[in-house]
């Protein structure tokens, strides 16, 4: 018979493998993915954030092209790296959640960031309504009603999970600036780094700015993907309205695998 200490190494040993099991799962997936010799399938489940009856008017009339920018984004941005996959992206869309995810914690210690990471993970796998073959990135897009003031959460991209957590505006004129940030998180999931101060929200130079060696350096004409802000002037910076004003600056390149992050520009 099994002693209380036993059973209690025993469970310790098991909970080691399970991870052990997960991580090199993960690995894998992420050499995988990022090897680009197939596209990506990327799945947006949309989420009524705030219960709004427009807002769930405009995720009824969401439709896939509705998200063709992010593909054509992404092949456009890899030929210039030299990526010879022809779309190595393809969005599709999933019905809507009607669950919420787990909040986010306000400034979370390393163990909370575990915490709700593993609930999100695990919070994805019971709300998945996509029916089709399984994607290799979730993004769950939470819609606000544009007359809604609730200033919006950072949006979160988790590698381990490949799992994206974006929250927009429902609203056409947002479409654009809420699918720039649906890239910015998937960029995220395949190990992609910030490029900005988080102290101020200004793209670090030269590898958050999209002409880093442009005279004048200012006004920038375009945002780096991970920069996120299109520096106008000294102190003041404006947000992409859409996937066109931005680009994949060559440390973000390194990052997800495109060659050695060397622009063919």
């Amino acid at each position: 018979m099994l002693t209380a200490a036993t059973f209690r190494k025993l469970r310790i040993i098991l909970l080691l493998v399970l991870l052990l099991v997960i991580a090199l799962n993960t690995w894998l997936s992420i050499v995988r993915i990022t090897d680009w010799k197939e596209p990506l399938w990327v799945v947006i489940y949309p989420i009524n954030a705030d219960g709004g009856v427009d807002t769930d008017l405009y995720i009824d009339a969401l439709r896939e092209e509705h998200f063709e920018d992010m593909e054509l984004f992404l092949a456009r941005e890899a030929q210039r790296y030299g990526i010879t996959t022809t779309n190595p992206l393809e969005v599709k869309l999933a019905p809507a959640v009607d669950s919420q995810p787990p909040p986010v914690p306000t400034e979370p210690s390393i163990f909370q960031n575990v915490v709700w990471s593993l609930s999100m993970r695990y919070w994805s796998w019971q709300n998945d309504s996509w029916t089709g073959p399984a994607p290799d990135i979730r993004i769950y897009m939470r819609f606000f009603s544009p007359t809604n003031n609730h200033v919006l959460e950072h949006s979160l991209g988790l590698q381990k999970g490949m799992i994206g957590l974006v929250n927009g505006f429902a609203s056409v004129d947002y479409q654009g600036r809420n699918n720039f940030v649906a890239v910015h998180e998937l960029m995220h999931t395949l190990g992609a780094s910030d490029k900005y101060d988080m102290a101020n929200n200004f793209p670090l130079w030269p590898e958050g700015y999209a002409e880093p060696h442009k005279q004048p350096l200012l006004p920038q004409r375009k945002a780096e993907v991970m920069g996120g802000r299109i520096v106008v002037q000294k102190g003041f910076a404006l947000m992409p309205k859409d996937l066109q004003q931005v680009v994949v600056g060559p440390q973000t390149a390194h990052e997800i695998n495109w060659r050695n992050g060397v622009d063919a520009d």
